[in-house]
Formats: C-alpha cells, sequence, structure tokens
C-alpha cells in the first residue's frame, strides 16, 4: 500500500527526515494543524502590535504613553502567568485555550469599536488590557500543549517552528499593513481582522486530539509555588529563566519603543511605508534566527548557541545603534533580529527539554514572566528617558549587557559542575 503522508516521495517512499528537524515535527499532523492555524492568528496579532503603537505615538507623541500601551498587553504576566500556569496543569487544557481566543476575540473587537471612533486614550488602554489578560491566561498552557504534540526527539524542531510562526507572523503582518494602509485602511480596520482570526485557532483545537496530561493534584499554596521550586532545585532552569528577565529588562525595551527609535534615531516616520518595511526587515531575521536552530544547527548542542546568539546579538544591537540612516539600519536591523531569536529559540529549547509533560503548564509560566512580564517594566523605566534623552544611548546599554549575558549564561558549565557533584 502506497504511503499517503504529504511528506511522501513519487516512488511512494518516505524521505529520509532527521529527528529533531523542522520537517520532522511537521510530519506530525495534529502539531501541523495547530501550527497553521496559530501562524494565521499571529499574523493578526502582529498587525495589532504594530499598529497600536503607532496609532497611539501619532495622537500622543510620547513615548512614555506608548509604554504603557505596552504594559496593558504585557503586564497581566506579571500577576497572572503563575496562575494561568496552574490552570494549565489542572484543567483540560483544549478547552481552556479555545476560552482564552474568544475572551482576546471579544476585547479586540472592542479596541475596534473605540479606535474608530478616536476614544480616550484610557479606553484603549482598557480594551488592551482586556486582550493583555486573555494572552496571559493564554500562554503558559499553549506553551505546554505545542510539545505534547510531538515526540521528544522533535521537540527542537517544533520549538524552532514555534519561533518561526511568531516572528514570521511579524513580517507578514507588517507588510500587510503597508500594503493596505494606502488604500485606506485605517486602525479599527486592522484591529477588526484580528478579531476575526482568533478563530482560526478555536477551529484547529476543536479539530485536534490532544494528549492527556498528568493533573496536577496539589493543593493550597504549594500549587502556586512549585515553579518556583522547580528553578531552585534545577540550575540550569534557574539560570535560563533569570537570564532572559534580565535580558528582556534591559536589552529589549527597544521593540516596544520602535517607532521612537525609527524617527530619532534614522528619521523614519512611524507611518511611512520605510517604517512598516524595516519592522518587517527586523522580524524577518527573527523568524530566520529561530528557524535556524532546526534547520542549519540541528544536531548542535543549543547551550553553546545560547553564548554565540548573545554575543552576535551584541554586536548587532551596537551597530543598530550606530546606524544614523535608512540603509545600514535595514542590514543591521535584520541581524540584530536574527540574533535575537536566535538566542531566544536555543534558550527555549534548552529549558523545554528539562521539564516533564505535567511541569510545562507553571514552570513556563516563570518563562513568560521573564519573557514578556519584565518588558513593559523596562518600557515604563525607559519610555520617559527615551522622550527627553533619545534612544540611541538605549540600544548601547542594550549591547553592552548582551554580551555580559554572553559570558553568564554558561548551561553548559553548570550542567558539568552538577553532574560531577
Amino acid at each position: 500500500m502506497t504511503d499517503s503522508s504529504p511528506l511522501a516521495t513519487e516512488t511512494g517512499e518516505l524521505p529520509i527526515i532527521r529527528p529533531g528537524s523542522a520537517r520532522s515535527a511537521l510530519s506530525h499532523e495534529q502539531f501541523r494543524r495547530i501550527f497553521v492555524a496559530s501562524f494565521g492568528s499571529n499574523i493578526g496579532s502582529w498587525i495589532q502590535n504594530v499598529v497600536l503603537p503607532i496609532y497611539i505615538y501619532n495622537r500622543t507623541g510620547k513615548a512614555s504613553v506608548v509604554a504603557l500601551l505596552i504594559l496593558a498587553q504585557m503586564g497581566p504576566l506579571l500577576l497572572l502567568a503563575i496562575p494561568a500556569g496552574v490552570i494549565a496543569d489542572t484543567v483540560d487544557r483544549r478547552k481552556w485555550l479555545a476560552s482564552m481566543q474568544l475572551v482576546m476575540l471579544t476585547f479586540s473587537v472592542v479596541l475596534a469599536a473605540l479606535a474608530r471612533v478616536d476614544a480616550p486614550i484610557w479606553a484603549i488602554f482598557l480594551a488592551q488590557l482586556g486582550v493583555g489578560i486573555g494572552g496571559a491566561l493564554n500562554m503558559p498552557a499553549w506553551s505546554a500543549l505545542l510539545p505534547s504534540l510531538v515526540p521528544q526527539a522533535d521537540l527542537p524542531g517544533a520549538m524552532s517552528l514555534n519561533s518561526t510562526l511568531i516572528n514570521g507572523s511579524r513580517v507578514i503582518g507588517p507588510i500587510l499593513v503597508a500594503l493596505f494602509s494606502p488604500l485606506g485602511a485605517e486602525a479599527w480596520h486592522f484591529f477588526s481582522f484580528n478579531a476575526v482570526t482568533y478563530l482560526l485557532v478555536v477551529w484547529a483545537l476543536w479539530n485536534t486530539k490532544v494528549p492527556a496530561h498528568q493533573r496536577d493534584t496539589t493543593r493550597g499554596w504549594t500549587r502556586f509555588t512549585f515553579a518556583f521550586r522547580v528553578a531552585r532545585d534545577r540550575p540550569v532552569v534557574r539560570r535560563l529563566i533569570l537570564t532572559l528577565a534580565l535580558y528582556s529588562l534591559i536589552s529589549l525595551p527597544y521593540i516596544g519603543l520602535f517607532p521612537a527609535v525609527a524617527e530619532l534615531n534614522f528619521g523614519i516616520n512611524d507611518s511611512s511605508a520605510v517604517y512598516k518595511w524595516l519592522y518587517a526587515t527586523w522580524a524577518l531575521g527573527a523568524a530566520l534566527g529561530g528557524l535556524a536552530l532546526g534547520t542549519v544547527f540541528v544536531g548542535r548542542d543549543p547551550r553553546v548557541m545560547i553564548r554565540w546568539g548573545f554575543a552576535a546579538n551584541a554586536v548587532a544591537m551596537a551597530a543598530f545603534a550606530a546606524s544614523r540612516s535608512a540603509v545600514p539600519a535595514f542590514v543591521s536591523g535584520f541581524a540584530l533580529g536574527v540574533s535575537y531569536f536566535f538566542t531566544t529559540t536555543a534558550m527555549g529549547t534548552v529549558l523545554q527539554g528539562r521539564l516533564a509533560a505535567h511541569e510545562r503548564g507553571r514552570t513556563m509560566a516563570l518563562w513568560f514572566m521573564s519573557f514578556g512580564g519584565t518588558v513593559p517594566i523596562g518600557n515604563i523605566i525607559f519610555g520617559p528617558l527615551v522622550d527627553r534623552y533619545g534612544t540611541r544611548w538605549l540600544l548601547f546599554i542594550g549591547a553592552a549587557w548582551a554580551l555580559v549575558l554572553a559570558w553568564w549564561c554558561n548551561t553548559r558549565a553548570l550542567d558539568e559542575r552538577y553532574s560531577n557533584a
């Protein structure tokens, strides 16, 4: 009988697929369905993520106000990630995720309605806060779901594809904004489109058989301290989470303040098509950086790749800071995107590989608190300073800190030290 797999060759024989590669992860139907639907939904999310800071910056002209909107989007992770992780390890993840998609859909519709009438900024903030709460409650369960759809051997490929999904949508989102804005599309049109894309994930979840996981049966406060105990008892997990928190806080605020960086450093107005293409170029680099771990660097030790990634990120960020016009900004911005998500994908791969299925929801909550939760704190700290002193110094500080982390995040040395203890 001839193999009907989409990966089969014309002769009916399956090609040799290297375990751990992105191609191997895609050979699993359940993962492939969720991946495609999530990719479509993330395009909508990144359209909204690109348009909303521009919309707010155009109305207020203040990076500090943009930082407040980033706080509404990402801040809930700091308060809700741990409870969301407990929920992810306790309930039916498929039903929970579908519910959170509908929450984000509802608040995106409200955001569109408010933007259509240029409602007060505080109302926009509240609507975005609703989207942020839904996202915070969604993330730990989502991060626990994806690895369960592939065998352990294909985890690096799945993580690589997940990074590509996030950043590929960052590429397509700005391109769509750049294409449709000249045709009369306004902010509320883009927010409405994003709302519809959540239905793709609801459909995929409804049609996917999610493997059962060992439910959390603990009670009381120990349910909420579990992730902290995992980090305390596992040196590599602890180092990765602390590294990501410090990286997000000091080196990544430029992402949320990208409109101000483009205007103040390169003279690129955030309403122009050039700005959208600059953001898309950076995002394309991030997508390729994440994909590289599951393709070009398959079989390489991701612990080593983390350190090389931080070093490359430091160089790229310094070059981006030193750029004074569009051409070098595009080149260095692309390299900045590659090194940024290559590094974080390698870190996530090492972390996920150290966790059992029933630990992932709660422990990955700490990961998202570190990754997304500290970003708005950095924006709140640096936003007012950017309004007063510009953005170039911010990038140079971020570059120097990435170089420090290249030295400090030596997880292979930690493994050797504690395995010999």
